[in-house]
């Protein structure tokens, strides 16, 4: 099924971007933060995004994970990402520490989703 090698790929994809984002929002730390660093967030955050909707058609077509603690993973990655954008402060360079933490915590539960799709 195509929609499912298409969910496959971008959860290898989606992990690989996000450890990636996190790793260079923490060295970003030190230095200037460039656009680079924001790009790469941004994509994490997209991949996240239309790996969430990928699952929900998956679950529309009546494609079940063996585990249910998948949605679970799924759910908490994505909020993951999200919360920076509430609750962050308004210091740069703290902003960034929250977003490399953030996308780091995604990429592990993605991880665990997918070790228990």
């Amino acid at each position: 099924m195509p929609m499912l090698t298409a969910h496959h790929l971008n959860a290898f994809l989606l992990i690989a971007v996000c450890v990636l984002a996190s790793a260079a929002a923490f060295w970003a730390r030190r230095k200037r933060a460039g656009h680079t660093v924001a790009q790469l967030l941004a994509l994490a955050q997209t991949l996240l995004v239309a790996q969430v909707g990928l699952g929900l058609l998956l679950l529309s077509r009546h494609h079940r994970a063996h585990d249910h603690l998948h949605y679970a993973y799924g759910t908490f990655a994505l909020l993951a990402v999200l919360s920076p954008w509430l609750y962050a402060p308004e210091d740069p360079k703290a902003r960034l520490l929250w977003f490399g933490i953030a996308t780091a915590l995604a990429a592990a539960l993605g991880v665990r989703a997918w070790m228990t799709a």
